[in-house]
């Protein structure tokens, strides 16, 4: 018999806006931490060095990250031209330069090409497993590291500042597995000048916005308090992105035992997959067929 998880039972979502030089899991576990929670994780990874949007799931919403983890996500970031580094940002070390530099209408024409469904190829200093192992790992081996170009969806990306000829500011919307680094050093390269990221900030994720996000220093504050309870927003946000289905309250006993449970009509058509709630409080999240919920993920609260 596995060992009883210690802490309390509590579920939502908290917002932290994450500091620079700490990585997520870091917060995820200072949030666990502070909240005194059985379970916790994030939506999203950001690179250490990147601030913003990290939203932490507590609980039973653990169970709706991957409807974050799919949702659009917005970022501002900045390029440094003229230098490519080893790791596609600042921490790493400059391995090609050149002294030309693109103007700002330059920029703007390139930008193009980046719109869209793009294929692109992640940093070698990623997360990314090859044969098992993180490509950030073998690359601090010294192993030559040969990724494959993934798909992503960018929806906008525009330059919105130019302090100067070194810099280039810009925001992008994008879809799930979307690498800025990348989109830093292909867009270097498309101008011929080179690029990497020098700051990276995600300003929104999926319902989550940066400016509702807690520093670390107010998660400190309020630690093994019930007043960061107060900031907790509800496991359904998580669930935002798909449509809602009223069910009866003998519905969401079938539901919560794995049954399908008879839902009240909408327009949701056959075969989407859509949430069921009692009271406005979330059962299930499933597939919709012929006015029932099929389900694939129950939620016990």
């Amino acid at each position: 018999m596995g060992r009883k998880r210690k802490g309390r039972d509590i579920s939502g979502w908290l917002v932290v806006d994450k500091p620079a030089g700490m990585t997520s899991t870091a917060v995820v576990n200072k949030v666990r931490w502070a909240m005194d929670a059985k379970k916790a994780g994030h939506a999203g990874t950001l690179d250490p060095e990147a601030t913003g949007v990290l939203a932490v799931a507590l609980g039973e919403a653990t169970k709706t990250v991957p409807y974050i983890t799919d949702a659009l996500k917005a970022y501002t970031f900045t390029v440094r031209l003229g230098q490519a580094t080893n790791t596609d940002d600042a921490e790493g070390e400059v391995i090609a330069s050149s002294a030309m530099r693109p103007s700002d209408e330059d920029i703007k024409q390139a930008l193009g090409p980046f719109l869209g469904e793009i294929m692109q190829v992640p940093p070698k200093f990623s997360a990314v497993k090859i044969d098992g192992q993180r490509a950030y790992k073998l690359a601090r081996d010294g192993e030559e590291v040969a990724l494959t170009a993934r798909p992503l969806w960018v929806e906008e990306l525009v330059l919105i500042d130019r302090p100067d000829a070194d810099h280039a500011v810009l925001e992008m919307t994008c879809g799930k597995g979307g690498y800025v680094r990348s989109i830093a050093r292909d867009l270097g390269e498309a101008l011929g000048c080179h690029g990497h990221v020098r700051e990276l900030r995600r300003i929104w994720s999926g319902p989550f916005d940066a400016e509702d996000g807690l520093s670390i220093e107010q998660i400190d504050e309020m630690a093994k308090s019930t007043a960061l309870d107060d900031y907790l927003q509800p496991l359904e946000t998580g669930l935002s992105d798909l449509p809602e289905l009223k069910c009866t309250p003998e519905g969401a006993t079938r539901l919560r035992n794995g049954n399908p449970g008879m839902v009240f009509a909408s327009d949701v058509e056959y075969g989407d997959e859509a949430w069921a709630s009692l009271d406005g409080k979330a059962v299930a999240v499933g597939v919709y067929k012929s006015g029932e919920l099929h389900p694939s993920r129950v939620f016990v609260t």
